[in-house]
């Protein structure tokens, strides 16, 4: 499958994957950032969000192999691969998979176990929406507020909107695909699967994704595993505290 993505900068290759339901324009900001301090930075649409193809099959096995396939078609090794929640997932499985392509693994917010499925209400107001077929994002807007109370995470999943005609508004998300194989985003890392390269999970502080009783599992999977907890941030730590975040990347790399 071939994925799109933004290409931003010269120099050491640094990939970085979205979350679920979210997609690469989510880290245009950042991505910049990080093209300033050298590195040729790819922001990548995983299968089924973004611009990227849409397909009926859904898994972490896939998209670690449209990850290792991207690689080779745009001839990249040694990369650095940063994945924030679900693309956490995706980025810990292909580092696993692929000995030497990984040069460094930053996990963000998400741990190796399993989750149980938690999008049920995004993803129904997801779908009432698309249905509803709204003609303003302002209307969009308050369409959702009946479904998810939080203003952030609207604005976050707003973003998946575009004009699919002059008319009327549609979303670029495979929202069937992924409702039908929800299920698949909460898996669990193999416990076979093994990364011994440098890697840092980075967690916000009023987030419960990693927790305390977290490290050990992950350190038997990634032994080099160092952590970092961002202050005054939730689950979307690169969008609540920009700054810090970035800071802890750049150390890293």
């Amino acid at each position: 499958m071939e994925l799109h993505s933004t290409i931003l900068g010269e120099g050491k290759p640094f990939l970085i994957l979205h979350g679920f339901l979210g997609m690469s324009d989510n880290w245009k900001t950042l991505g910049k950032k990080f093209a300033k301090e050298g590195f040729e930075v790819h922001l990548i649409d995983q299968r089924n969000h973004g611009k990227s193809p849409h397909s009926d099959d859904f898994s972490y096995q896939l998209m670690a192999r449209d990850i290792k396939e991207y690689c080779d078609t745009h001839k990249l090794e040694n990369i650095i691969l940063l994945g924030h929640s679900m693309g956490g997932k995706t980025a810990m499985l292909t580092a696993c998979e692929n000995e030497g392509l990984v040069e460094k693994l930053i996990v963000v917010d998400i741990a190796p176990r399993y989750y149980a499925p938690h999008h049920q209400q995004i993803l129904k107001g997801l779908t009432a929406l698309d249905d509803a077929k709204l003609t303003s994002r302002g209307d969009a807007e308050d369409f959702l507020k009946d479904y998810i109370p939080e203003e952030g995470v609207r604005l976050f999943l707003l973003k998946n909107l575009y004009w699919k005609t002059k008319e009327q508004l549609s979303l670029k998300l495979n929202l069937e695909a992924l409702k039908a194989n929800i299920e698949n985003v909460g898996e669990a890392l193999p416990e076979d699967k093994e990364y011994k390269g440098p890697t840092i999970f980075i967690k916000g502080e009023n987030s419960d994704y990693i927790t305390d009783s977290d490290h050990a599992a992950i350190q038997q999977q990634f032994p080099l595993a160092e952590f970092e907890e961002i202050k005054n941030a939730g689950h979307w730590v690169h969008a609540e505290n920009m700054k810090t975040f970035y800071e802890a990347v750049i150390r890293f790399v």
